[in-house]
């Protein structure tokens, strides 16, 4: 595949179907057998704070508060800032995602689920990387909280200039029609592109419209079609 700067791409597939591989391939926590993955056309080689991530546990060091992570963040990616601009960045940061205040202060433990995850987008959208990269990131949290955190993620990748490109795992259709204006659906091991589409702007659904749009519900239908028709290929070669 090519992926181009400021495209939201969603990996949608069955569960074991190297989504979260893929993913860390790209943070650069794996090595790929074979093949490579080029980002602006060289080899990625390791982690980098060009490329920020979310994963579905929070990732946030339960000892330190909230404020702490993010402030931790910054600091990697901003050596030259002092205490002082640190910290004025990390609260506004806890802002931008609808947090109080109050949050800097407080552990982990004393969040919700959704607060504490609302933590981790801020401290990956903190650091400025071009590239962000979401691991079923709303995969533990309730119908509403995984709503409303829908609707931040795409309001701050809207909103920021230039745009990030996000890739984004779930196994979820409607997250990702919701969210995507590229869906990759991946076949099951060994992995495999098995469908892919583009979703115009005039096209993209709205909470509003997700369920009511003739274009959504024949691409809903069509990517559910092509999981469950990958599904019967694979169950029926176990036979």
């Amino acid at each position: 595949m090519e992926v181009h700067t400021g495209e939201f791409v969603c990996l949608l597939g069955q569960s074991g179907c190297g989504k979260s591989t893929f993913l860390r391939l790209l943070m650069g926590l794996e090595t790929p057998a074979e093949g490579e993955i080029l980002l602006d056309s060289r080899p990625i080689k390791g982690a980098s704070l060009d490329r920020g991530v979310v994963f579905q546990d929070y990732s946030l060091f339960p000892w330190m508060t909230a404020g702490e992570n993010i402030r931790l963040a910054l600091q990697q990616r901003f050596p030259e800032w002092n205490k002082k601009k640190l910290r004025e960045v990390a609260m506004e940061r806890i802002r931008e995602v609808g947090l109080d205040d109050s949050v800097y202060q407080k552990l982990p433990k004393e969040l919700s689920g959704g607060m504490n995850q609302r933590c981790a987008i801020a401290q990956a959208f903190g650091i400025e990387p071009s590239i962000l990269l979401m691991d079923e990131p709303f995969g533990a949290l309730d119908a509403v909280t995984r709503a409303r955190l829908q609707d931040l993620v795409l309001d701050l990748w809207a909103k920021q200039k230039p745009q990030k490109t996000v890739f984004f795992v779930t196994h979820d259709v409607d997250e990702a029609i919701l969210l995507a204006n590229r869906i990759i659906v991946l076949g099951q091991s060994p992995s495999n592109i098995i469908y892919e589409c583009f979703i115009p702007v005039d096209k993209r659904p709205t909470r509003d419209t997700q369920f009511e749009s003739p274009y959504v519900l024949q691409l809903r239908n069509e990517l559910i079609c092509q999981i469950n028709k990958d599904v019967a290929a694979r169950v029926s070669q176990m036979a």
